[in-house]
């Protein structure tokens, strides 16, 4: 019996090969109305393409004409979705399982290859690289006094010329921290070497105070980014049990950096002799013989980097398996065979690597576009990942203990800096302060037909009268004449330093081959004075501006940090990375104390040594954990930032500590042991990672 709810599609055949479907009702009593017969039938040229030449045997589906997909091929689609989500969850389930079985097949590898030969030589040229940075520091502090006297810096220049060179180094301790985690660490090293020689070269040479500046701004730029990618370079080269204590001896030659520009500045910048001259436009001092000197730390550093290969590590996050086979053999063989083992063979076959995205570089086509454009897209672009890498270390698992590193770098940084500035300049201050203490006042002396032959020095004049009075062949240091009279006097050959005639009256007086000229006469009345063969501009005065006592201080302080650099070596991995930077700090903040008790020279000296020795086991340990705590690809970013905030703390710190000097010890006392407590009580919330396998 028929269904009256049933219908049933048959086909009817047209004469061109065409088909409609016409629907039959069992209780409907239409017959033969077209499917869908709202519309008005289609034209012949209208129907669909598909229909057109089909045999008259063959089936269409209706809803063909309106693009409207059969049922079983959604079904079909459906199901193929499905499937493939299965596969994706599956694969992401493998390589989840496959990246946290990463490390520690890395770290079976290190151990496999050992410690030995290899990871020393390494550890000598990266220690150059380090020693390099150490020198930089110096450099600008050392020859500043002579550099400002031959380049006539004033001194807003002055201050500007180590304001902006710490904050190059800060800008290229991001930059190429981040680089180091796209391009590689040895490349990058490379890079940071040749800029820091380069500009560090072409300043020995810069007569004029602008290209000097600029070339030393360079030169931090480049030297900046050594200490994120040493650290990083060296870390990736270790197994677990070695790294705390082989990072530890690592930081030893920054103290070295210290000790060598310190003790070279002392032996070279007083010696004025040592100078020479090309042409009659380039003079070059020994001062600039002394930045030449700095530069053999790096030329080293530069020469023995060229010959280590890539870091493993770096090269199986970049999906560079084979490369990373080679490394890593090259360092197996070179430790056992150095132990007497070369038999010994490197079994490893099957590395497995992480996955990574495809490389987002834009690669242009020669025939579409130029080889500086295509070197623009890649440079661009890898700019963009560095950021994407920077902008990602802001994960939720990674937020917080990264705060707390953040901070605690600031706050040693802040207070170690602070009070290395703080130390020179008090001693200074106090130099400054006994000297004027021994001033000679003269008050309405007058002097009539003498012959001045011997050295004034730290002297003030006031009101006196000196007629047909010489002034031959001498040096005036110090030396103050107020509301005086020079009548018919002569002045030939004098070499001046810090003195000054203020509202003095000068009357038919003659002054041949001095260096007395306009800036040293202050609301002077001159009547018929003539000044011939004047000696204008800046001149160096060696005596004057070379006080070893500052050399002494900077060895003096780079030395104390030996018996501290040796300890915590030893007990890195021991006691932990947090219980030596914690109790080194509050160690140091209870040393700032004894600031209090700084009544001279050889007092400050005393404490600075003790402040030095005792917060460089904070450093280290700072350093170390830094590099243990974040992943591989971002090591370098993350190291690169904090050093960065290292920077940009002991900027800030400089500017402060400074303005207190002769003022008061207690600011900056009071900052430094504030400084000290709160990042020592925070490092104490730092996870430990003296047993944490590199992620």
């Amino acid at each position: 019996m028929d269904d009256p709810y049933h219908n049933n599609v048959t086909k009817q055949g047209t004469g061109g090969g065409e088909y409609t479907y016409t629907q039959e009702g069992g209780g409907g009593g239409q017959d033969g109305y077209p499917y869908q017969a709202d519309y008005p039938p289609q034209e012949e040229d209208a129907r669909s393409d598909a229909t057109e030449g089909a045999d008259d045997d063959e089936q269409m589906y209706e809803g063909e004409y309106q693009g409207v997909p059969h049922p079983d091929e959604i079904k079909e689609a459906r199901r193929a979705a499905r499937l493939e989500a299965r596969r994706k969850a599956r694969q992401a389930a493998q390589q989840e399982e496959e990246e946290d079985n990463l490390p520690e097949q890395y770290e079976t590898l290190m151990e496999d290859c050992g410690h030995g030969r290899f990871q020393w030589m390494l550890f000598a040229v990266l220690g150059l690289a380090l020693m390099a940075d150490g020198v930089d520091g110096f450099v600008v502090g050392f020859v500043l006094p002579s550099a400002e006297k031959d380049m006539c810096i004033s001194n807003s220049d002055k201050g500007m010329l180590g304001l902006l060179v710490y904050v190059a180094m800060m800008v290229g301790a991001l930059v190429w921290g981040g680089l180091s985690d796209k391009m590689g660490r040895r490349k990058c090293l490379i890079y940071v070497l040749s800029i820091d020689l380069v500009f560090s070269f072409l300043s020995c040479f810069a007569q004029g105070y602008g290209f000097f500046l600029f070339f030393r701004i360079c030169s931090g730029f480049g030297i900046g980014g050594s200490i994120p990618i040493v650290y990083t370079y060296f870390t990736e080269f270790l197994q677990m049990d070695k790294r705390g204590e082989h990072l530890s001896w690592l930081c030893m030659f920054w103290m070295l950096g210290g000790l060598y520009a310190s003790f070279t500045a002392w032996g070279i910048i007083p010696h004025y002799g040592w100078g020479f001259a090309i042409g009659t436009e380039i003079q070059i001092h020994s001062w600039r013989l002394f930045i030449f000197v700095c530069l053999f730390p790096a030329l080293a550093a530069l020469i023995g980097v060229i010959f280590m290969p890539e870091s493993p590590r770096f090269l199986l996050e970049a999906a560079r398996h084979d490369e990373a086979w080679m490394v890593l053999r090259r360092v197996h063989d070179t430790n056992w065979k150095a132990k007497g083992e070369p038999e010994r063979v490197f079994t490893a076959t099957n590395i497995k690597t992480p996955q990574t995205e495809e490389d987002d570089f834009i690669e242009i086509q020669s025939d579409t576009g130029t080889a500086f454009q295509r070197w623009t897209v890649r440079h661009m672009t890898m700019l963009q990942q560095v950021m994407a890498n920077i902008m990602s270390l802001s994960a939720a698992e990674l937020r917080l203990q990264g705060l707390f590193l953040l901070i605690v770098w600031f706050c040693l940084a802040f207070s170690y800096h602070g009070l290395g500035v703080w130390f020179p300049d008090m001693i200074k201050y106090m130099q400054y302060e006994e000297y004027e203490s021994k001033v000679r006042v003269f008050h309405r002396e007058r002097v009539e037909r003498f012959h001045f032959n011997f050295s004034l020095v730290n002297q003030i004049h006031r009101e006196g009268e000196y007629i047909h009075d010489k002034f031959a062949n001498i040096e005036i240091k110090s030396v103050k004449f107020e509301d005086s009279l020079f009548e018919n006097c002569y002045f030939e050959d004098v070499r001046s330093t810090n003195t000054f005639f203020e509202n003095c009256t000068i009357k038919n007086t003659v002054f041949y081959n001095t260096d007395l000229w306009e800036e040293k006469f202050k609301d002077c009345k001159m009547e018929n004075t003539t000044f011939l063969h004047p000696k204008k501009g800046c001149h160096l005065n060696f005596l004057e501006e070379n006080d070893i006592v500052i050399y002494m201080v900077s060895f003096l302080g780079s030395l104390a940090v030996l018996p501290g650099n040796i300890l915590s070596a030893l007990f890195m991995d021991k006691i932990g990375r947090i219980r030596i930077i914690g109790g080194s700090m509050l160690a140091s903040a209870a040393c700032t104390f004894l600031l209090l008790l700084s009544f001279s020279q050889g007092a400050v000296i005393c404490w600075q040594c003790l402040f030095y020795g005792t917060s460089v086991a904070a450093w280290n340990g700072l350093q170390v954990i830094s590099v243990e705590l974040y992943p591989s690809a971002k090591r370098g970013t993350a190291f690169g930032i904090l050093n960065g905030i290292c920077k940009f703390a002991a900027i800030l710190a400089s500017f402060i500590f400074a303005k207190f000097i002769g003022i008061t010890k207690i600011v900056p006392i009071f900052l430094a042991f504030a400084s000290l407590v709160c990042g020592g009580l925070v490092a104490l919330k730092l996870p430990e990672t003296r047993e944490k396998i590199l992620q």
